[in-house]
């Protein structure tokens, strides 16, 4: 499912590719959408990034630049197989802490919304962080509102521990047994 080759993680599902975002890669977001399709031989939709990620983008590559083992921890892009595009995004924000514990987000675009995708990509990538040194918690975040991110966190088999200021929080402990699949 993982690979990993020339500085590049590359996990494979069914209907996606999901690659790590590289520094060449989070640096021509922001500047050239058109390079960015020719690196990932992948079409780039007008709606992605969103724009609290073209925002982080800069900061990120910054993060890589300094510390290229990074590199997993941060963005990852889903893109469709079929259709060679970029269709959203899913990450964590840094490293396992001391205690090992990751944070996960994702985010599609409206046009592939509600097909399963964010599902799918959280999937492939909390198995790859099981697999990963260290890693023995991973906890997530949504707005106590967001009936389609409940679901998905539901769908990956995550416990909901609480509600703090209307945001949901969850976790996921040990090893990944999604609850449906």
């Amino acid at each position: 499912m993982a690979n990993n080759s020339e500085n590049t993680l590359h996990l494979k599902t069914e209907r996606l590719n999901i690659i790590a975002c590289s520094l060449q890669v989070a640096r021509a977001i922001v500047t050239d959408k058109s390079k960015v399709e020719t690196i990932l031989a992948a079409r780039v939709s007008d709606d992605w990034p969103a724009l609290d990620l073209l925002e982080f983008l800069p900061f990120y590559a910054q993060q890589l630049e300094t510390d290229p083992s990074l590199l997993g921890w941060g963005v990852w892009l889903m893109i469709h197989a079929m259709e060679r595009v970029v269709i959203g995004d899913v990450g964590f924000k840094g490293k396992p802490g001391h205690e090992g514990t990751v944070e996960i987000g994702y985010s599609v675009i409206p046009a592939f919304r509600n097909r399963g995708y964010a599902s799918e990509a959280s999937q492939a990538l909390i198995h790859w962080a099981f697999i990963q040194q260290g890693v023995k918690r991973i906890i997530a975040e949504c707005s106590d509102d967001n009936a389609a991110s409940i679901r998905i966190l539901e769908k990956l088999g995550m416990k909901r521990l609480g509600t703090e200021r209307s945001v949901l929080k969850w976790e996921l402990k040990g090893t990944y047994e999604p609850l449906e699949t």
